[in-house]
């Protein structure tokens, strides 16, 4: 990937991967400086999600996007400087992972509420950058947009996803009775059952709702967490009891597909969709105190975890943005900053 340059001084500046007119480009920018409530972390390494490749793209992503914008939404690394209005907590010196704006990066800045300190010293720095995001979207996912209560069965579609290991895991420690994972590859639906799954099914297979309605008594799952959408959207209304939930949180299969708008009247379901992109400052930090009162302990004793299966150098996020929309990834890829 080819570097540009600008005339600031080495000292104001940073690599970083941006938005160009033909994809992703290695340049050097301007360094972030942290606002009053903000933190800047020096990039130790960046994850991956499928919401890069929109915004590499070229596409607007909420806020943020387009020509020029630096990609990447997690990160890891150490902080640097602190703005005057964060809280105490928050320090040079101190290893942290996050989310928010610009993690491609050799700098990042972001609100304080999306910096986590590392929940153990086990967590190296690549896993830590892994995590943020699907630790955030899992949870809110499950107990917020979905309603879950203990006891009840979850359906995880696209579950060899990063963030949909993520959310079996959750599921589980969070008490659900029932886990079943979807994913088109049988090499990784024999693998969810280490991330919780109690079932694992492929959703190419055209009697899969059957399967998950004798499962579960005939009733079907009580809620839905839907990494995929697009055509699968019917087969997971039919797989969903009477009064469930379903929470679309990703495209993975697209963006439109048909909707049985009478299948989803008789079952009377609670579609449900989720998002980042539109919530406030505020917003965002209730959902990652919710999330580390639920999740922190198990994450700090190795009940949650997240593979990595790749790594690639930050010259290389072209390649690994290709690797990732090219779904052959089981978990996460990270770029070493």
């Amino acid at each position: 990937m080819p570097a540009t340059h600008t005339h600031d001084t080495p000292a104001q500046t940073m690599r970083a991967v941006t938005v160009g007119p033909d994809g992703p480009v290695l340049r050097e920018v301007r360094r972030p400086t942290p606002g009053p409530s903000q933190v800047l972390v020096k990039v130790h390494a960046s994850g991956i999600n499928r919401a890069d490749l929109h915004v590499a793209a070229g596409h607007k992503h909420g806020s943020t996007g387009g020509e020029g914008a630096v990609i990447g939404i997690e990160w890891s690394g150490e902080i640097v400087a602190v703005g005057a209005e964060v809280p105490a907590g928050f320090k040079p010196g101190d290893t942290v992972m996050c989310s928010g704006a610009g993690g491609y990066a050799e700098y990042a800045v972001t609100d304080w509420g999306r910096v986590y300190p590392l929940p153990s010293r086990d967590v190296d720095l690549a896993h830590a950058a892994a995590l943020p995001i699907a630790l955030q979207t899992a949870h809110e996912a499950l107990t917020a947009s979905g309603a879950f209560q203990r006891g009840q069965s979850v359906l995880v579609q696209g579950a060899s996803s990063g963030v949909g290991l993520m959310t079996l895991q959750a599921a589980r420690i969070l008490g659900a009775a029932k886990v079943i994972g979807t994913s088109t590859t049988a090499e990784r639906r024999t693998q969810l059952a280490g991330f919780g799954a109690h079932l694992a099914l492929d959703p190419r297979e055209a009697g899969w709702p059957q399967q998950v309605l004798e499962a579960t008594g005939g009733q079907g799952v009580d809620l839905v967490v839907d990494f995929v959408a697009g055509p699968t959207v019917n087969d997971s209304m039919r797989a969903t009891r009477v009064c469930g939930r379903i929470v679309n949180v990703g495209r993975m299969g697209g963006f439109r597909g048909e909707f049985d708008f009478d299948l989803h009247s008789l079952r009377r379901i609670h579609y449900v969709g989720a998002t980042f992109r539109t919530r406030s400052v505020d917003e965002v930090r209730e959902i990652a105190t919710r999330m580390k009162a639920d999740l922190w302990a198990a994450l700090a004793d190795g009940a949650l975890r997240m593979p990595v299966c790749r790594r690639f150098a930050l010259a290389d996020a072209a390649e690994a943005l290709r690797f990732v929309s090219a779904n052959a990834h089981f978990g996460k890829v990270v770029l070493d900053v």
